[in-house]
């Protein structure tokens, strides 16, 4: 079985990194998908932070072809792959839904989000940078983009103001960074993702100056730096 996950992997990586093609001009949720228009959201990083997913893709396709390759049945990667996989294969899905339902991309976008964290802290101690890194890198941005898809939820549908819903999904985003980030010593890369996204959201909120989302973005990055600096493990 194990060689049949690792084989899974690299599929389900593929089929992720695939998605893209069959979902032409999806550039994020449409202004009108929402009925309160989110045309500058402020919890939506700049445009240049969702390069990004050039790397994670190519990462995650790079580690699963090594894992098939030369770990197949190796045991130490054994239990981060069923999770993985389904994270993956949830977000194979997730381009389309999200051109016709927001809130269904959301839920879909939770699921990729938990799957990805518990594939994160069962990765093994070989070969970081093709178990670990990949996965990491790919649960950070999640983490991010999941509250990202929360805060345009809660403005988006009138439940809260645009910055107010910002400050609310950066939070929960905040939260569950620094608890994963203190929980699982061994992976920077984690919390390195988060600060990417988070100084996208601060670009994104500079002209004109959105000082609560702003500050909030400022003190979570450093605490997710003083976090790590305090980490002797």
């Amino acid at each position: 079985m194990t060689r049949i996950w690792s084989l899974l992997v690299l599929i389900a990586a593929l089929a992720f990194a695939a998605s893209p093609w069959f979902t032409q001009g999806f550039n994020g949720f449409e202004p009108d998908q929402f009925p309160t228009p989110q045309d500058d959201p402020p919890v939506q990083p700049a445009g240049y932070a969702f390069a990004i997913w050039g790397l994670i893709y190519l990462w995650l396709i790079i580690g699963a072809g090594f894992g098939l390759v030369k770990r197949s049945d190796d045991p130490d990667w054994a239990a981060m792959r069923p999770p993985l996989v389904l994270s993956l294969a949830v977000g194979a899905t997730w381009l389309p839904v999200a051109t016709v339902s927001p809130l269904a991309a959301t839920v879909l976008i939770w699921v990729m989000l938990v799957s990805a964290l518990v594939s994160l802290f069962r990765v093994g101690d070989t070969d970081r940078w093709f178990q670990q890194t990949p996965v990491a890198i790919y649960a950070g941005w999640l983490t991010a983009a999941s509250c990202v898809a929360i805060g345009l939820v809660l403005g988006g549908y009138g439940l809260l103001p645009e910055t107010i819903a910002a400050i609310v999904a950066l939070g929960i985003g905040l939260a569950i960074a620094l608890f994963v980030q203190y929980r699982l010593h061994r992976a920077p890369e984690y919390g390195i993702t988060v600060i990417w996204a988070l100084v996208g959201v601060i670009v994104a909120n500079t002209g004109p100056l959105n000082i609560a989302v702003v500050g909030l973005c400022v003190l979570g990055i450093i605490a997710i730096l003083a976090l790590r600096g305090t980490d002797t493990e």
